[in-house]
């Protein structure tokens, strides 16, 4: 890959999202699914939880973690026979249900159902990982036909909150642009599009692994998949990507790390836009103004929304742009188009966002540098854990460590 230019983190806004208090938290219902997504760390096994044990994983949250959003894992939730009770139990425990999904097992009727139970959205999981029954796409950009079966989908049934997730390796980086110009037609449909940076056993280089002191073999637990290429995308390799199809991108927000401060593990940006007309993407106060608004009148970080706050992009705009730089900007634009042509005043605009995740990375010492505030953290055993490296905890009972085969150790962590 070509040298890309490092990211300012400082210039964003830091999201205020703790181990305590998240937008969002993630809630693992079983391990089966009905697809083996390359480089996937979940064994498939029909391990469906019980609803006991599911609202003894809530009380865990209700009592150790305040947060908007519960994420509905796998595994795939859909295959779980009981998705539709989860749902119910998670909207009435006062979160709002996220379902997490490859979409294989939603059809309108099921959906309807979760709809009723209180789902509030979807993140569907689709791309070049996965060989599906129900598409014969091999490249990002036959993969949209898709997506947006699944985003119509969500509009039909209305008032449902519709992301997506791409994993993104070094061989699939430049296909990024075809998804955010796909999504970029749809800003009423498409809310969320989020690439997760693909991490192999390999992160741990030269290092030597240990669990508790043993060496280990981390390929037992990490399996290497044939996709994923031969090296390791940052963040700010997706970010010079996208430029290259939209100039304007810029983020607005981001999570570090809790050993490098200066990475960025969750980047975000949001775009503001009608389905003809891109505005831009509005500035790091205006995201402060957001979280901290929502935290005041709701006491939690706000994470997903609903189409219709979605479709209030004007209003949004307008009264951010009181004191955010960047969103005035977006604002000029906007009048600049109404001048142009006045009957864009009834057209809606959108708020549309795009989330840049880099997971786990090792840093030259191996100490692992996880999401400072991931709000992906969930329940096992009664103890909150990074969702990503579950399999470390159950196969181990604790993180793994890589050292420098010369003997010196990393600080811990």
């Amino acid at each position: 890959m070509k040298n890309v230019p490092e990211l300012t983190p400082r210039e964003y806004y830091r999201l205020p999202w703790s181990l305590t208090d998240n937008a969002i938290s993630w809630l693992e219902v079983t391990d089966d699914c009905n697809l083996a997504c390359e480089g996937c760390y979940r064994p498939h096994i029909k391990n469906h939880k019980s609803l006991e044990q599911i609202a003894e994983e809530l009380a865990v949250f209700k009592a150790r973690r305040k947060s908007d959003c519960m994420s509905i894992a796998g595994g795939d939730p859909l295959v779980h026979p009981q998705i539709v009770e989860i749902v119910r139990m998670v909207k009435e425990a006062g979160w709002k249900p996220i379902i997490n999904t490859n979409g294989l097992a939603l059809g309108m009727k099921l959906l309807r159902k979760l709809k009723d139970a209180g789902a509030y959205g979807f993140t569907f999981h689709v791309d070049t990982t996965q060989i599906r029954s129900d598409s014969e796409a091999v490249t990002e950009k036959q993969h949209n036909a898709l997506r947006l079966k699944y985003a119509q989908m969500l509009a039909e049934v209305g008032g449902l909150s519709c992301s997506f997730n791409q994993t993104v390796c070094v061989d699939t980086l430049d296909q990024v642009k075809d998804t955010i110009e796909w999504a970029q037609q749809y800003p009423d449909l498409v809310h969320t599009m989020v690439f997760i940076l693909f991490r192999t056993p390999e992160l741990y280089g030269d290092y030597d692994v240990f669990a508790n002191g043993k060496p280990v073999d981390i390929t037992k637990t990490y399996e290497r998949p044939d996709w994923g290429g031969d090296s390791l995308l940052k963040a700010k390799h997706v970010v010079a990507k996208i430029r290259e199809l939209d100039a304007d991108y810029q983020p607005c927000a981001y999570l570090s790390g809790d050993q490098d401060p200066n990475s960025t593990k969750w980047l975000l940006a949001s775009r503001l836009a009608s389905k003809d007309q891109s505005f831009g993407y509005v500035g790091p106060r205006s995201m402060e103004a957001i979280q901290n608004g929502h935290h005041f009148f709701k006491g939690t970080w706000l994470s997903y929304t609903d189409p219709k706050q979605n479709r209030r992009g004007r209003t949004t705009m307008m009264l951010l742009s009181l004191f955010d730089k960047q969103t005035r900007a977006v604002a000029k634009r906007w009048f600049s188009n109404l001048l142009k042509k006045p009957s864009s005043l009834f057209d809606p605009v959108h708020m549309q966002s795009f989330m840049v995740i880099q997971p786990i990375d090792v840093l030259e010492d191996g100490r692992a540098n996880m999401c400072d505030g991931c709000p992906d953290m969930t329940v096992h055993e009664g103890e909150l854990y990074w969702s990503c490296r579950l399999e470390e905890i159950k196969e181990y009972g604790c993180f793994l460590q890589g050292v420098k085969p010369d003997g010196s150790q990393p600080r811990p962590h």
